[in-house]
């Protein structure tokens, strides 16, 4: 937001209870507290992804008031702790890695010890999933956490099926019991191709029906990818030049700096169009394509992404090539620091053909968009962290204002995920003076700025959606199967076929010239 436009907002600001400025924009605003009392169970309670941002998240929420008031949390893992040396272990994985206001400490990490207790279990051995059931009836009884239950599958995929059979036979599933409800959230990646995420699917539905099921991904949970559905249906101004009359095309980028750090085992049998476009990427373009929802009902809004993801042609085998474009970074130079290649990356094989650079064209077969192409990008070790959608609308039909010299380019909207979050639109303006000379300008929104408040964490918002039951940012089995069908030919193809020409790209750059041949006109990283 411009920033006297910001000035203006704080100006107009009305005292709250205990006499501080609150941010007009968020007056009026709901409580967050959740009501409905629950266990999470987190399986995995010693990894990695729990320690760094599902127990942060919780405790967060812990801090904001949006628990439930009767909560409990268990930890499932294989890690030697008791109650009392697992709540020593959360104190410090959340000295640790918890932001620097939210640091556990006094009587608030007090209160939330005592909601939290561990199983330590085998994960193939039906008796510590009784065991899990005996905490979880204790918790009932002595936290009053009334029988509703998350389990969050914080593991590596292969266990999923092993955790949710034991369920089951534990009789932990909620066809076996129905004192309250049962939810489980599932980790990306679903699968490591078409026929293991259906194998996947048939496992876990054995035992959760669809309405049970939250496949997580978090880059739903982040604020500005929330906001598109606002942006196009809460708008009019948009939603009428939503389409193929006034769009020339779509770019959605998720660009890393990082290289694949200590995830080069995982890494190199995953690459970039498996864990980015097939998931997160492919998600972007289903909200900025889908066609409005008949209400905000999370199905609603479920069956227009999977309706538009049904209508992208499947790519040929042998037009992958004209499709899509493949990368792997070199040694480069990252912040002015030398940085080595893939192959020379821990774990990963000197001479791999995994891709750390993904792009992808694709076209829907609807009236909406005929002829618009859409191109998804991902990547590791490129020149700047960006995520970002760019809707960029076909250039004036007559130049009517400046001179041969001036260029003037096409309106661009451009939905800015991170690092910084918020929205940005450029349009072209006369420059001040005699001469009739036009530039581009952006007005350019900021949701810090303009609302006051860090957005919260992207885990922080899809746990809160899981406890209250809302699956609207979380993918379906529909869809899921679908963004795998349309990635797979590309896939096999790569799979298939190994490129010589292996590393492509200087860590630090732009990509690979082949991403260039696709689409000349990705904005620059």
């Amino acid at each position: 937001m411009p920033e006297a436009a910001t000035a203006g907002l704080a100006s107009t600001a009305a005292p709250s209870r205990d006499g501080a400025a609150v941010n007009p924009l968020r007056q009026g605003l709901e409580s967050d507290r959740i009501s409905d009392p629950c266990n999470i169970v987190f399986f995995g309670a010693s990894g990695d992804l729990f320690k760094r941002m599902l127990l942060p998240a919780v405790y967060s929420m812990h801090l904001k008031g949006m628990l439930p008031e009767k909560f409990g949390l268990i930890g499932f893992a294989r890690s030697d702790f008791d109650d009392d040396t697992f709540r020593a272990y959360c104190r410090t994985q959340l000295e640790n890695f918890a932001p620097p206001d939210q640091k556990p400490s006094g009587d608030l990490w007090n209160e939330f010890a005592k909601s939290i207790s561990y199983v330590c279990a085998d994960f193939k051995d039906t008796k510590h999933f009784e065991d899990l059931r005996a905490q979880l009836e204790e918790n009932d009884r002595t936290l009053g956490t009334a029988g509703n239950r998350i389990y969050y599958l914080a593991t590596p995929p292969p266990v999923f099926p092993e955790i949710v059979k034991h369920l089951k036979l534990a009789k932990l599933d909620p066809k076996s019991d129905d004192r309250g409800w049962s939810r489980i959230v599932v980790e990306k990646p679903f699968g490591t191709d078409l026929a293991s995420a259906r194998a996947l699917q048939a496992a876990v539905e054995r035992v959760f029906n669809e309405r049970s099921i939250y496949r997580i991904d978090h880059y739903l949970g982040k604020e500005p990818v929330q906001d598109i559905l606002a942006l196009r249906f809460a708008n009019t101004i948009f939603e009428p030049i939503w389409n193929r009359n006034y769009v020339h095309s779509v770019q959605i980028t998720a660009a890393e700096q990082l290289g694949v750090e200590q995830r080069g085992a995982y890494y190199d049998n995953a690459g970039a169009l498996r864990d980015m476009i097939q998931n997160h990427v492919m998600n972007l373009f289903a909200l900025v394509a889908m066609e409005p929802p008949a209400s905000s009902d999370a199905n609603a809004i479920r069956d227009e992404k999977f309706k538009v993801l049904s209508e992208v042609p499947l790519p040929a085998i042998d037009a992958v090539s004209r499709v899509s474009a493949r990368g792997q970074y070199g040694p480069g130079t990252i912040d002015g620091a030398a940085v080595p290649g893939y192959r020379n990356e821990a774990d990963v094989g000197l001479d791999s053909n995994t891709e750390t650079f993904a792009a992808v064209k694709l076209t829907i077969d609807n009236w909406r968009w005929a002829g618009v192409p859409f191109f998804l990008r991902s990547g590791k070790r490129l020149a700047r962290k960006v995520s970002e959608i760019a809707v960029t609308f076909k250039p004036i039909p007559h130049r009517l204002y400046g001179d041969e010299t001036d260029a003037i380019e096409p309106n661009v909207l451009v939905v800015k995920i991170q690092p910084d979050e918020g929205i940005a639109l450029r349009f072209e303006a006369k420059v001040p003076g005699p001469k009739q000379h036009i530039r581009s300008v952006y007005m350019d929104f900021n949701y810090g700025t303009g609302f006051g408040v860090q957005s919260p964490p992207a885990y922080e918002r899809l746990l809160a959606d899981a406890m209250r039951g809302d699956q609207t940012l979380f993918t379906r089995w529909d869809a899921v199967e679908r963004a795998w069908e349309i990635v797979t030919p590309i896939q096999e193809k790569w799979q298939n076929t190994k490129d010589f020409g292996f590393p492509n790209y200087a860590a630090g750059s732009q990509g690979p010239q082949s991403a260039f041949e696709l689409f000349p006109d990705w904005r620059k990283l």
